[in-house]
């Protein structure tokens, strides 16, 4: 993502989450009440967002605690045995097979002289078990694409495939070293596909139409030229498998996006953006029609170019100078526009994606492309900083706009060829950004300036963003002007000039083009994923200015390196302190936040450092500041060479502790682990040490830790108890118990046990030590989650509330209305199914998500029940965005499933998303009920603010989805 400001932030749907679990406290839901004159806080409106929720703790503990089975297969059990202390070996709720197998301290596999890709079915076929796969299913993967880093490190990825069409999100993908030896495989390969897939309706044209009106609207114009759509298999949860159409378009205005449409309905599968900025409005023309003009088009003599390597004014970096734009290759000689092998800049003023008359660059009338500065005169300009536009005045942005884009075009260049080379590496192979592979970055500057009578919108001001699409494909930067706007000055600037940003943003395309799935789509989906995003992009650049020698970092002082230059956006900072911040520092340049406190932060700051909760550019600051503690350990050279291994070793949708692992296996694989002790010291100083602990990357609770890995020595306790009900006091068999959330050494395969009939359960071997994310959940009993210390003597005992409307416990689904979504994963089971799936269905009628026509879900319970509490998780899923959550509803009670009544009615709003909401039911029925009638009435468009009669991309304006409902209480005695 891009940078962000606080502006533009209050415009983004944040969703907060409470601070991490305590010691000894099982997990509760949320408190929420949802009365029938709906829940008791009401959380402001947001503009409606593509982006999907974030899901609840209930959700995330209830898929894992779906892999007890899978854990207990011979083959993981033989492997994870095999690994030892710091062997990593996780499976994936969603498949059941490995997303990711590795060792922190070593190898998976001897040296060999077996060429790479034989090494690497061998393993596969050696571990059935572990990845799913036979012997056959191994033979048919199709290696996709196969290099060699710049370490000698050879990476490989592998597609499933149907009818020979590629898998969507999973396959397989495998590090092998230089002398043979695997490093790890990754991938969450699905175990069962069909033999073949339904023909499909959809055309691929058709298909990009529904993904750009699904982002821009009915009305949005057509497919863009560099729009791409091709056919893909979509897996959902049950095991169905469809045919669909991925396509990446490029809606105006609203950036870059990746969507799977189902080739036989339509529908709107998966969407992910693939651009940085999640807010950006529809911009219209200028509306008085001025020309823009460049000047005129003549012979290229040279390749001069007038630039600064940091920003107008700076202290050092901040002249401009001459440099050449064709010595090194960038621009071909003679060119008449800023269009070469690294890059395309032309001035996208009405942000539309595409090149109008008057906005490429011609060269000056000397041939060249250099053009000097001018700066503005007027208030708040020249001192420090100059101003290359005037606020108040129309197009006079106009002055500087050719100057802009030669000098974002010089910065491309340089850092360009900055990760090309060792110890980066990132090469034409790795999947960088060059002409000749049709990706070269296509950057618009001033980009919006013109969309509001000569002038940029608030959604164009103080921002960039980029959009990576998969290598091939040509990503898209815009950089726009920056400005002042009610309660703050910034300085009239443009972003384009400013070094650190145009570096930033670049940097978004090199870790989602190394982050990626078996297919080459970028990885970083997750919460945490997104977060260490923003960091690297922080942290490469900084790292660059700084051995550059245009940005000082002194070892004794704090609060040196950071991202904004000083005087320009002081009252508008992007980042919150500099990163060198270290934990504890007294320095006022480092202030943290009143949430986290003072100095630099940790793992357990997650969620606090903006006040509005999870962020991914304020969370991002706790993976930078780690970062720059390890450059300050190793340097910049070894650094920059294992941050960038580690994103190409990287899980897909990768933890904070992930990319901590990755960057141990970096270490052994190009530095014969002999940093080894110094990572692990730097994270657990951060909060990120061997205990500490995360579900997945949406986990936006993770549990800190400060210890150091334990030594071969370290004893090992049995961890053992008994389940029981928490109203009869009876023991629950088959529940899992697991010490979860960990990805460091064999913790992070999950210890787990599941209880017998007589409700005990045993795990064996587990190194002592205190783990904070031990759950209990699972056949039909809510989970719960604990802080557990393991030693010689511990037992831990627990006693689960039941949820009688639990498909693992008895309840079925006995009739409902509407679609039938269960090929997509959405089907009306989702209800009840306690995995984060949901029900979903058409929103027909009604408007804005309003008195639609009603759709219900008949649940009988397993036995009659007097109603102690129901809750209801209103959270939108299968691909659509808040807005179709669940809004207005209807529960209904029914003693024999014929004589029903009217139990409670409400409305839930976006604060009660993520969560489940207690329902208040009215008097007399609770008492013995057999069947549970949930009625959709409607969603929550409204309370985001869509408008479908004008804008019908959000998905509550066809879709309204539900979580999960949960029904507590005890067996009704007559």
């Amino acid at each position: 993502m891009a940078r962000a400001s606080s502006s533009r932030a209050r415009r983004a749907t944040i969703l907060t989450a409470a601070a991490g679990l305590t010691l000894a406290v099982a997990f509760v839901p949320g408190a929420a009440q949802a009365t029938p004159s709906g829940p008791a806080a009401d959380g402001p409106s947001p503009t409606p967002s593509a982006t999907p929720p974030v899901p609840s703790q209930q959700t995330l503990v209830r898929r894992d605690a779906r892999l007890a089975k899978a854990e207990k297969r011979p083959g993981v059990r033989q492997l994870r045995k095999q690994l030892g202390v710091q062997g990593v070996l996780e499976l994936d709720p969603a498949t059941g097979t490995a997303r990711q197998v590795a060792k922190l301290d070593g190898y998976l596999t001897p040296r060999s002289d077996k060429g790479p890709e034989d090494s690497v079915r061998q393993y596969l076929r050696d571990h059935p078990d572990v990845f799913g796969l036979s012997a056959g299913q191994v033979g048919d993967l199709t290696l996709r694409k196969e290099y060699t880093d710049v370490a000698g490190v050879r990476h490989l990825s592998f597609v499933q495939s149907v009818d020979g069409v590629p898998v969507f999100g999973n396959g397989v993908r495998a590090n092998v070293s230089r002398d043979g030896r695997l490093i790890s495989v990754l991938g969450s390969p699905v175990p069962k596909l069909p033999s073949q897939l339904a023909a499909g309706r959809i055309t691929s044209t058709e298909a990009e139409h529904t993904a750009v009106r699904d982002i821009a609207g009915a009305k949005a114009d057509g497919v863009g030229k560099g729009d791409t759509a091709k056919q893909v298999v979509y897996t959902a949860p049950g095991g169905t498998a469809r045919r669909a159409w991925q396509t990446v378009t490029v809606p105006d205005g609203h950036g870059m996006w990746l969507h799977v449409v189902d080739a036989a309905t339509g529908r709107v599968l998966y969407r992910q953006n693939l651009s940085s900025d999640l807010s950006a409005a529809t911009g219209e023309a200028p509306s008085s029609g001025q020309p823009l003009s460049s000047s005129p088009a003549k012979s290229l003599r040279t390749g001069k170019v007038l630039v600064w390597d940091r920003y107008p004014g700076a202290p050092s970096g901040g002249k401009q100078h001459t440099r050449h734009l064709t010595a090194r290759g960038w621009l071909p000689v003679g060119a008449k526009t800023l269009d070469g092998r690294i890059a395309h800049v032309f001035s996208d003023v009405d942000d539309n994606n595409k090149v109008d008359a008057g906005e490429e660059i011609a060269p000056a009338a000397d041939g060249t492309f250099s053009f000097p500065f001018k700066p503005v005169t007027g208030p708040g300009c020249d001192v420090p900083l100059p101003c290359s536009w005037d606020q108040k005045t129309p197009y006079s942005w106009k002055t500087n706009r050719e100057q802009n884009a030669a000098q974002v075009y010089y910065y491309l260049g340089t850092y360009h060829d900055h990760l090309e080379a060792g110890p980066i590496g990132f090469t034409r192979a790795a999947g960088n950004f060059d002409g000749r592979d049709g990706d070269a970055v296509q950057a618009q500057t001033d980009d919006g300036a013109a969309v509001d009578h000569g002038l940029p919108d608030e959604n164009h001001l103080n921002n960039a963003n980029m959009g990576t699409p998969p290598d091939g494909q040509a990503p898209t930067m815009q950089m726009y002007l920056t400005g002042s706007g009610p309660g703050y000055t910034v300085l009239q600037g443009n972003w384009g000039d400013d070094a650190a940003t145009v570096y930033h943003e670049y940097t978004h395309g090199l870790s989602n083009r190394l982050v990626v799935d078996a297919d080459g789509v970028s990885a970083l989906t997750g919460q945490q994923g997104g977060a260490m995003g923003e960091a690297w992009s922080d942290w490469y650049a900084l790292d660059f200015l700084n051995n550059r020698g245009l940005l000082k970092d002194s070892r004794r002082t704090d609060g040196e390196v950071a991202l904004d230059p000083p005087h320009w956006t002081d009252e508008l900072p992007s980042r919150s302190q500099p990163l060198d911040c270290p934990v504890g520092s007294a320095s006022a340049k480092c202030p943290g936040t009143s949430a986290a406190g003072k100095g630099g932060y940790t793992y357990g700051d997650y969620g606090k450092i903006s006040r509005r909760g999870p962020e991914v550019h304020a969370d991002g600051e706790i993976w930078s500041e780690t970062l720059w503690d390890l450059r300050d350990r190793l340097g910049s050279r070894l650094t920059e060479s294992l941050l960038t291994r580690a994103m190409e070793l990287s899980p897909a949708n990768p933890t904070f502790l992930d990319q901590r692992n990755a960057i141990l296996e970096a270490d052994t694989a190009v530095n014969d682990g002999r940093a080894h002790k110094r990572i692990w010291k730097v994270f657990a100083h951060r909060g990120m040490g061997y205990f500490a602990a995360a579900l997945t990357a949406d986990d936006t609770r993770p549990d800190e830790d400060f210890s150091l890995p334990p030594g071969p020595d370290t004893p090992v306790a049995t961890l053992a108890g008994k389940v029981t009900d928490d109203a009869s006091g009876a023991p629950v068999g088959g529940v899992t118990v697991s010490i979860s959330g960990h990805a460091s050494g064999f913790p992070g395969a999950d210890f787990s046990a599941v209880t017998a009939a007589d409700g005990t359960y045993t795990i064996r071997n587990v190194p002592e030590g205190t783990y904070r994310k031990v759950y209990a959940s699972g056949n039909g009993y809510e989970p719960q989650i604990r802080t557990v210390s393991v030693t010689s003597a511990s037992s831990a005992d627990w006693a689960l509330r039941r949820d009688w409307a639990a498909a693992s416990g008895g309840a079925a689904v006995t009739e409902f209305t509407g679609p039938d979504f269960s090929d997509s994963g959405c089907g009306p089971n989702g209800l009840i199914d306690m995995s984060g799936a949901v029900w979903g269905s058409e929103a027909k009628g009604g408007s804005n998500g309003t008195g639609v026509d009603p759709v219900h879900n008949t649940v009988k319970l397993p036995s009659a029940v007097d109603v102690a509490e129901l809750r209801i998780d209103p959270t939108a899923g299968c691909g659509d965005d808040v807005t179709a959550s669940l809004g207005d509803y209807r529960v209904e009670t029914s003693t024999d499933g014929t004589t029903w009544v009217t139990a409670a009615e409400g409305h839930f709003k976006p604060a009660d998303t993520g969560r489940e909401n207690a329902v208040s039911l009215k008097a007399g029925t609770g008492q013995n009920v057999r069947y549970v009638r949930l009625t959709m009435l409607g969603n929550q468009a409204a309370d985001n603010g869509a408008n479908c009669a004008t804008d019908s991309s959000p998905s509550g304006c066809r879709y309204l989805d539900v979580t999960e409902l949960v029904v507590h209480g005890s067996p009704h005695r007559s």
